[in-house]
């Protein structure tokens, strides 16, 4: 086992790392910008380095800088969790390179997975359902009328590099291709590097339904169920959920199995996540996440299984702890992502704390890096906290619980987006869990 793992990030999940460390008796080092110098992960750290100024790419995207901490501080191994460098197969590979040990996926997993258009045609030789499109990259607006003809509109068309909803365009008629067709290529380059772009049919009613895999480098493979990541706002999550209340047990199943059969023949190490769309009973690829999710906290509380322990645990050179046959679902759990965001124009609110107080009570679980005092820099992503809820027998009686969570939880000085929530879990089509990936743009105006 490692004796001390430095996390490569910040915020909630650099914490979420350090306690799965603590609790496994394993060292810590924070690394931190001068802007996160007060942050609650470096106080509780064993160790901490500064890594350069507020500007990630200055600091958590530093390659050499994170290195070089990990040096002088003997680490063993780096943990990337969320974000920053977690997908980056050239960081992993340098990781590699020096000696230590890449707590996640092997970087050509992480390099296949990270260009869509790969990523899709590994996983239709993998026996993986996909969604109807281009078989590879579009670059003319000829090409594109052709695969329009075959599939019909209207049509997705997007970054081949990329994620969170940018470099994405709807078209719906032929007339509006070749515009959709540049917009996309335009901002697929300028968020990217890459103006690669891809066609597929576009859903007009579909679930983001993601499955949770878990490999050991035995050849060892278990699915941990489904999480339901509809409710998002241009195409970033929201609220999640899991199991789905769309799913029945025999599609549940289903899809659980089918992904951790494909992700077995790849021949994967470590946690990933494999999304889809799912539409009139069919589930379609979308992409494989290749690290720890924001939302991993749900499948913890339905399953018992702290994902951060058995991954580090796999990367060390461990046996999964446990069989498919081992893994147990119980009850629902609902996960809401409250961000330091104006909750209706949704703009970012940084600034000091000065009162804070967390719920608590049975099943209700907080990961937040805020304390009274502390100030949100303006520097990086507004998550500010993951409220957690979990029940260990409805759907109903979890999102009791999570009312009364969210009425209790306070956070003074920054606007967040608990309003929001409050209002999300009064609306009678989340109670019936009636929606689809569209259906909060249209509740909250932002379809108009």
């Amino acid at each position: 086992m490692f004796e001390k793992i430095l996390i490569a990030n910040r915020g909630e999940i650099a914490l979420r790392i350090l306690r799965a460390c603590r609790e496994m008796g394993i060292q810590t080092v924070a690394v931190h910008s001068t802007a996160d110098a007060n942050a609650m992960h470096v106080k509780l750290a064993d160790e901490s380095v500064c890594i350069g100024p507020p500007r990630a790419k200055d600091s958590y995207l530093n390659i050499p800088a994170l290195i070089s901490a990990a040096t002088i501080t003997g680490a063993d191994a780096i943990h990337p969790g969320i974000g920053f460098l977690s997908e980056n197969a050239h960081f992993a590979e340098v990781v590699i390179d020096h000696g230590l040990a890449f707590i996640g996926p092997k970087p050509e997993h992480i390099n296949l997975m990270g260009n869509k258009i790969t990523a899709k045609d590994a996983v239709i030789k993998l026996g993986i359902p996909t969604v109807p499109g281009s078989s590879g990259s579009v670059e003319h607006e000829e090409d594109a009328l052709k695969i329009a003809e075959s599939i019909g509109y209207p049509l997705l068309i997007k970054a081949a590099g990329g994620g969170g909803g940018k470099g994405m365009q709807v078209a719906r008629s032929p007339e509006s291709l070749k515009e959709c067709l540049y917009l996309a290529r335009n901002e697929a380059e300028a968020n990217f590097g890459n103006s690669e772009v891809y066609i597929e049919k576009y859903l007009d009613h579909p679930r983001h339904i993601e499955v949770q895999i878990i490999a050991d480098s035995y050849g060892n493979v278990v699915h941990l169920g489904e999480r339901d990541c509809s409710l998002q706002r241009r195409h970033q999550k929201v609220i999640e959920e899991a199991p789905s209340p769309a799913l029945n047990d025999e599609e549940r199943a289903q899809i659980g199995k089918l992904t951790a059969k494909a992700v077995a023949k790849l021949g994967y190490l470590g946690v990933g996540t494999v999304e889809y769309l799912y539409q009139d009973g069919q589930f379609y690829f979308i992409e494989m996440n290749t690290r720890l999710q924001v939302e991993h906290t749900i499948t913890e509380m339905i399953t018992g299984i702290d994902l951060v322990h058995e991954q580090i645990r796999v990367a060390a050179g461990a046996h999964l702890a446990f069989k498919q046959s081992d893994i147990k679902f119980r009850g629902h759990a609902i996960e809401c992502r409250v961000n330091a965001e104006h909750p209706r124009t949704f703009m970012p609110s940084p600034g000091t704390i000065n009162d804070y107080h967390a719920p608590g009570g049975l099943g209700v679980r907080v990961d937040s890096a805020l304390y009274s005092g502390y100030k949100m820099p303006s520097y990086y992503d507004s998550l500010a906290s993951k409220l957690v809820v979990h029940h260990p027998q409805s759907r109903n009686e979890c999102i009791m619980r999570l009312r009364g969570a969210l009425d209790e939880y306070v956070i003074g000085g920054i606007e967040t987006t608990l309003p929001l929530h409050k209002k999300i879990t009064k609306a009678q089509s989340f109670l019936n869990g009636e929606y689809d990936v569209h259906w909060l743009e249209r509740f909250i105006g932002l379809d108009q």
